[in-house]
């Protein structure tokens, strides 16, 4: 199983200065109807505008599409709130994407409990059924080695009860949420000073990669011009 928190230059804390208009490298997105929406949206759902939305609010309508896309994949493949957690999860730290691991881990711990979500953190997947340790597993191995990948990797999923559309579907899941984690640190986003506050103790501790949280309090609570 690879390590989550080895030496490489992915897995290393980076505290590269980011805009505090944006949590990222970005200046602000230019103004806009579909950014508006989004940052609505946000501000419902979180009391604040999350990092994430500030830098994809450029193209608002590429959020939507992925969005849409990772609604779609998870219909498809029958897949659980738990188990688009786990995938989630388990991409998110494959990656070495500390905001992403922050959220995810904290949706996870909901379904399965704090210490077992800073477990999957972490690469261990000893208190999960075998079924959602099994896409523990293949999201890994999505992200770290996908030309590496063999026909008894999918016959594991298989056993474990996931049909070929299914496994399609988490596979085409785990990818997007990769791209989506690559293009967030990419462009220096910062786990919101919120999500690391909040998360529980076990999934705040096994986060030791990525960008260091943002220190600030949420930079606003109401959308813009409201």
């Amino acid at each position: 199983m690879p390590s989550l928190t080895g030496s490489a230059p992915d897995d290393t804390v980076s505290t590269c200065t980011a805009d505090p208009a944006t949590g990222g490298f970005l200046r602000p997105a230019p103004p806009s109807p579909g950014a508006d929406q989004m940052f609505a949206a946000d501000v419902d759902r979180h009391g604040y505008v999350t990092t994430p939305i500030r830098l994809w609010a450029h193209v608002p309508a590429a959020d939507t599409a992925v969005r849409t896309l990772l609604d779609t994949l998870a219909g498809a493949g029958g897949l659980t709130q738990r188990q688009c957690a786990i995938i989630g999860t388990t991409t998110a730290a494959a990656r070495a994407d500390a905001s992403g691991s922050l959220a995810w881990g904290t949706r996870l711990a909901r379904h399965v409990g704090p210490h077992v979500a800073g477990e999957v953190l972490r690469g261990i997947d000893d208190h999960l059924d075998e079924p959602d340790a099994a896409l523990a597993r293949w999201a890994r191995r999505v992200v770290a080695t996908p030309n590496g990948t063999s026909g008894p990797d999918v016959d594991e999923l298989r056993q474990a009860g996931f049909g070929d559309t299914a496994i399609f579907a988490v596979t085409a899941f785990a990818a997007l949420r990769m791209a989506f984690s690559t293009v967030n640190s990419a462009l220096g986003g910062r786990p919101d000073a919120a999500i690391a506050q909040f998360a529980p103790h076990p999934v705040r501790n096994a986060v030791t990669y990525g960008r260091t949280p943002d220190i600030d309090p949420p930079r606003s609570t109401r959308v813009p011009g409201v």
